[in-house]
């Protein structure tokens, strides 16, 4: 299970010229599910995105979580974080699990983000063609992989 993390001052997803998903500040989920994953790489992913200690404190140094400043959460499906490019230059997915199990392991990684924060997690829409706009703050970009947790 892989989550790309990102601190920003606010974030949308758009479908179909709709709004899906808004935050203001918080951090921005791109959340992609892999063949074999289990409640494990869940339990790991979610306690590292939510207890993430990269929003500043008082003395300007990154020591707050998304719980610590009252910021929400945008969490948006996309299996291509998934993708393997060793060989050629056209990304292959074949590590991604399929949509009807990633559907449940997203909306799984969403209400487990709602219960340790306590706030509704924004959302995409899982399969759609999305537009993501974000105002990343710092920039602060962290990649959580359940697969390297050393």
């Amino acid at each position: 299970m892989r989550a790309v993390v990102q601190r920003v001052k606010e974030a949308s997803v758009e479908v179909d010229g709709k709004i899906t998903g808004e935050i203001g500040k918080g951090l921005l989920i791109l959340f992609g599910a892999e063949e074999g994953d289990c409640k494990e790489d869940m339990d790991y992913v979610v306690k590292k995105c939510v207890n993430l200690r990269i929003f500043s404190d008082e003395e300007d140094k990154m020591n707050l979580s998304v719980n610590d400043i009252d910021g929400e959460i945008l969490a948006v499906s996309q299996f291509t974080l998934l993708a393997e490019i060793k060989h050629g230059n056209r990304p292959g997915f074949t590590r991604a699990m399929k949509p009807v199990e990633a559907e449940g392991m997203y909306e799984e990684f969403c209400k487990r983000c709602e219960e340790a924060t306590g706030k509704a997690t924004k959302k995409g829409i899982f399969g759609a063609d999305m537009k993501v706009s974000l105002v990343n703050d710092g920039p602060v970009t962290i990649i959580v992989d359940s697969r390297n947790k050393i």
